[in-house]
């Protein structure tokens, strides 16, 4: 799937919160009178979610690798992955591939990209250079948006803070039951501040959508830090015992993320021992209320 247009980050928001009242007009009653009918005995719907920064397809040993990427990412076993520095054509560090694509192939899932950067061709001719998050999923993607958050550009010599692309959004269908699946990658500086400006915008854009949310990513940021205190009022971590994430090779931080809406069971978690990336991913076994009988 590929992104739609950008605009405005408001005018994200409104056409989101149209596109959902459009979906909610069309879909609560049935919901409502299946609910009634079966919601108490529905089995609920098992989910397995996975967060890993690729490092664009290079590991440790800072060779690029995207065969031992795919290999690490089917290890996990997940159900639907949220991937951060995924190239798409991005330059010679990943040969120029499009890693979103050639993953999903490798691994026989769907792929929903959403760059951060959207650049003109290396050379005339070629593809456009992009770079952001994706998502891989076993699940049918039913909808998809690439929303902006608050961001500094690397690109540039000076940057101000600004609204920028890169935080996907989809939805995917389990057995008949929604989820919204949310990936995002914030500011690595050590200034909090547009950290904390990113929160403010994730959680502007999680609040338009009704249903079990789950929220993953490269937060560069542990659950403790004060900028991530919001998402706590809204969103609980589900891997707290799962172990450190970054460097890969001697993790000493907590900072890659999965995150659920209180309507989601937890029942695992684990950080996975890999050096196929300078991140380790986190794979976690989620429960999902169920809609109607099995």
């Amino acid at each position: 799937m590929q992104p739609r247009s950008r605009r405005p980050l408001r005018a994200l928001r409104a056409a989101a919160s149209v596109f959902a009242a459009a979906v909610i007009a069309t879909s609560a009653p049935a919901l409502a009178a299946e609910d009634d009918a079966h919601g108490a005995a529905a089995p609920p719907v098992p989910l397995r979610v996975a967060t890993y920064n690729i490092h664009a397809g290079a590991g440790t040993d800072q060779v690029f690798d995207l065969d031992r990427t795919a290999e690490a990412v089917r290890g996990l076993r997940a159900d639907v992955i949220g991937l951060q520095e995924v190239d798409v054509h991005w330059g010679a560090r990943s040969d120029f591939a499009d890693e979103a694509r050639a993953l999903a192939e490798k691994l026989d899932m769907r792929v929903f990209f959403a760059p951060i950067y959207d650049l003109d061709p290396a050379t005339p001719g070629a593809e456009r250079r992009r770079y952001g998050v994706a998502v891989l999923s076993r699940h049918p993607i039913v909808a998809a948006e690439n929303h902006e958050i608050t961001r500094l550009s690397t690109q540039t010599s000076e940057p101000v803070p600004a609204p920028a692309p890169g935080f996907a959004e989809v939805t995917v269908t389990v057995r008949g039951a929604h989820t919204h699946v949310y990936v995002t990658h914030l500011d690595y500086r050590a200034d909090p501040s547009i950290r904390a400006a990113q929160v403010d915008d994730m959680l502007a854009v999680l609040a338009e959508d009704r249903g079990p949310k789950i929220l993953v990513g490269d937060f560069n940021a542990e659950p403790a830090a004060p900028e991530l205190a919001p998402l706590w009022r809204h969103l609980r971590d589900a891997a707290p015992g799962a172990g450190a994430t970054y460097p890969a090779a001697g993790p000493l931080k907590r900072i890659d993320l999965v995150t659920v809406s209180p309507d989601i069971t937890v029942t695992g978690a684990a950080t996975v021992a890999t050096e196929a990336s300078d991140h380790r991913p986190v794979v976690t076994d989620l429960k999902l209320r169920g809609r109607g009988g099995s």
